[in-house]
């Protein structure tokens, strides 16, 4: 006597070898013997043979239309005896009981187990949303199968036009287009930048990185709504004209130097700042814009600007104008250049000029401060203000230390050519500007501490700078506190810092107070996103720094070990791993060969040729 049984959701047949009251002994096909609980047996049968019984019951399966079974099923519980019953029109053998039940079994959307050889049929509203839901998913097996072709192929699927960005940048793996976009990365072995771009998908290697930014950071695009200032009031007009001191492409122009000399041979220095939050009151339409914004962000021959053009334009400290200015006067001794007071003031400044570096460095440097060349303009202010700097610095206990020397890179990119320059930090331009700027952030952070006034601080204690509403020694500076105030029309906290600034001068309650919620919030938030801004300029720097490699065919470059196999080029501030290098000493300067680079991920690839020799260390 043999069984049909059903085992761990399967149907299987075995010649039963001992048959006791709730259990049997079988062996199956392949002479393996078990114990099968009688519940489970579903038919007896004496022939065929065990093979042939699974041929020929799985042969009348095949043959029985699933739709015409559903239509002879009745509307309850069911044994798969009587259904085939109903459905042969007659009493079934074994071979055709089990042929049906097979049919019942692999059909789940058609016919619900209810228990062993007992089904219902599916309500019909039930069956017809299943049904299309299997259909849906062939056609969506079928799409993504010719996507996947297609993008093999290289070619990009029409579907994809208008989802490249989130295909790019915020990809869903739940998609039909990212699913087919992985597997055909799997077969290609390329990324899915690479990819898309060997499609076209990708033109520009800029535009991709760029979009990647604004597409997280600038959801909403980069331009500004139309804005409207309030006018300003009268102000006093300031008695000295003032100057700037700016990169070449600077159009936000915060700050600005004066240089008068008083009746007692002493001499006022004015640092002006320029003041948009004159016209920018707390809570204003131009207000939430900068506090969404937080910064400008800076990038190789672009920046999107914290506030809108006009706004800029209206506060910028440009030459020929009268402009609103947060003034810091120093009276400077004439003799030692020591600060003898302060007073800060709320004025007009005209503005002479806008002195650039690249025409004022030539001029205005330590050698021709040696030499008492003077026949520049503002020449004598220049040189005034270069001892004031040196003065002030040795205050700070940060008298100049040459043994290492640091170097700034200039990125000039025009009609998508890159100039990388290199230039020594600590330059005299360098030592005015920074000087000046450390003494007005310290003072009117000590101004707005000795009046409990709130403010944003940035604070080094052990190394560590933080932002922080309470003022704290900035030991890298040596100064007791320390306040972003001088860049207004580019950071939020120096805008914030300004507002508060601007009130007390004026006897007027300050917009934050003391541990005011909306001060931390600004805080939290401008540090967040300063960082990011920071990490995609670097990131910029170096896909233009591939992109001169490439503009340049360099073949060859000299570099410097900086640890293990890190290396920075010589001519650009590039930064790789060469896996090739052997062990050598940091400091040490070598030759390798430029290979493959990837403007998408990138990077690039280099061999270690040779050692030039051991020198002393260059830091950027």
């Amino acid at each position: 006597m043999n069984i049909f049984y059903e085992e761990d959701g399967s149907f299987k047949v075995g010649s039963v070898l001992t048959d006791n009251t709730s259990s049997l002994q079988v062996e199956n096909t392949h002479g393996k013997r078990s114990k099968i609980k009688s519940v489970n047996v579903l038919l007896r049968f004496a022939q065929p043979s065990l093979t042939e019984f699974m041929l020929q019951a799985e042969g009348v399966a095949s043959d029985i239309d699933v739709e015409f079974l559903w239509e002879c099923s009745p509307p309850d519980d069911f044994s798969f005896t009587a259904l085939a019953t109903e459905y042969f029109g007659h009493a079934p053998n074994p071979i055709e009981a089990a042929g049906a039940l097979i049919r019942l079994h692999s059909s789940p959307m058609h016919f619900y187990k209810k228990g062993k050889g007992h089904y219902k049929a599916a309500p019909p509203e039930a069956l017809k949303a299943a049904l299309a839901s299997v259909e849906r998913k062939r056609l969506q097996t079928a799409l993504q199968t010719r996507y996947t072709d297609e993008l093999i192929a290289f070619k990009l699927p029409n579907e994809f036009a208008g989802k490249l960005p989130q295909l790019l940048y915020k990809p869903d793996r739940n998609t039909l287009e990212m699913k087919a976009l992985e597997a055909a990365c799997d077969t290609t072995h390329l990324s899915v930048a690479q990819l898309l771009q060997r499609c076209g998908a990708i033109p520009s290697t800029h535009a991709y990185h760029l979009q990647r930014f604004l597409f997280e950071y600038f959801p909403h695009g980069i331009g500004f709504p139309e804005i409207t200032l309030e006018a300003l009031s009268e102000l006093p007009l300031a008695e000295a004209n003032a100057f700037s001191i700016d990169d070449a492409t600077t159009t936000e122009i915060d700050d600005a130097f004066s240089v008068i000399q008083l009746a007692n041979g002493n001499w006022r220095i004015g640092i002006h700042i320029a003041a948009p939050t004159l016209g920018i009151p707390p809570g204003s339409p131009c207000d939430t814009i900068a506090a969404q914004r937080l910064s400008t962000v800076y990038m190789p021959g672009d920046k999107i600007t914290m506030l809108p053009d006009s706004v800029v334009q209206t506060f910028t400290l440009e030459a020929e104008k009268k402009c609103p200015s947060l003034s810091m006067y120093l009276e400077v001794d004439g003799l030692s250049f020591a600060v003898v007071n302060t007073e800060s003031r709320i004025e007009y400044v005209h503005i002479a000029a806008n002195l650039r570096h690249d025409t004022l460095e030539p001029l205005f440097n330590e050698d021709a401060l040696a030499a008492g060349k003077l026949d520049y303009p503002f020449a004598p202010e220049l040189k005034l203000l270069w001892n004031l700097a040196r003065k002030l610095e040795t205050v700070r206990g940060k008298s100049a230390d040459n043994s290492v020397q640091q170097v700034d890179y200039n990125f000039n990119v025009r009609d998508d050519h890159i100039t990388i320059s290199a230039r020594l930090r600590g330059s005299p331009i360098d030592k005015v500007v920074s000087e000046l700027m450390i003494f007005v952030n310290s003072e009117w952070g000590k101004l707005l501490a000795a009046h409990n006034v709130a403010g944003i601080y940035r604070t080094q204690v052990s190394g560590k700078v933080k932002m922080s509403t309470v003022p704290a020694p900035h030991q890298g500076l040596g100064v007791a506190q320390y306040l972003w105030s001088s860049s207004p029309l580019r950071r939020y906290v120096d805008f914030i810092n300004q507002r508060q600034i601007i009130s007390l001068l004026r006897g007027e309650a300050p917009a934050y107070t003391q541990n005011d919620t909306a001060l931390f919030t600004v805080m939290r938030d401008f540090d967040t996103a300063y960082t990011l801004y920071n990490e995609f300029q670097r990131n910029m720097e170096r896909y233009w720094c591939l992109r001169w490699l490439l503009q340049e065919n360099v073949k060859q470059a000299e570099a410097l070990v900086l640890r293990e196999n890190l290396v920075r080029l010589i001519e650009i501030p590039l930064v790789g791993k060469i896996p090739s290098l052997p062990e050598t000493q940091p400091n040490t300067r070598i030759v390798l060969e430029i290979g493959e680079i990837d403007l998408l991920e990138l990077n690039f690839n280099a061999r270690f040729i040779s050692i030039l020799a051991e020198v002393a260390a260059c830091q950027p």
